[in-house]
């Protein structure tokens, strides 16, 4: 079997992926997920874009376990968010390549 159209129809392909890969990016950029730690006690909210959007904790627990633990949790709620941001965009992304990894795109 052999490809037609040749090397720049395939450039052109490549341009057309590359493309509603920019477009999926930016619509799925202030798409948010958010992660609990500690029963819940500790959210954390991050966008597909990359970015940590809210940061919640709750006052009896605080109260109750102290700041130190505190931040723990929140270090563990906000790892966890920003994971689930990255694996949620690799995923749509991953509908737009047809399941085919490119290198560099996520």
């Amino acid at each position: 079997m052999q490809f037609r159209g040749g090397m720049t129809e395939l450039m052109r392909q490549a341009a057309r992926i590359q493309r509603k890969i920019d477009q999926t990016k930016e619509e799925l950029k202030d798409k948010e997920v958010v992660f609990g730690a500690v029963g819940d006690k500790v959210k954390a909210t991050a966008t597909f874009g990359g970015k940590l959007s809210r940061v919640e904790i709750d006052p009896e627990f605080l109260k109750s376990e102290g700041l130190e633990l505190a931040l723990d949790a929140v270090v563990a709620a906000v790892n966890g968010a920003m994971e689930a941001a990255d694996k949620g965009m690799a995923a749509e992304l991953e509908k737009v390549t047809g399941g085919v990894k490119i290198p560099g795109v996520v």
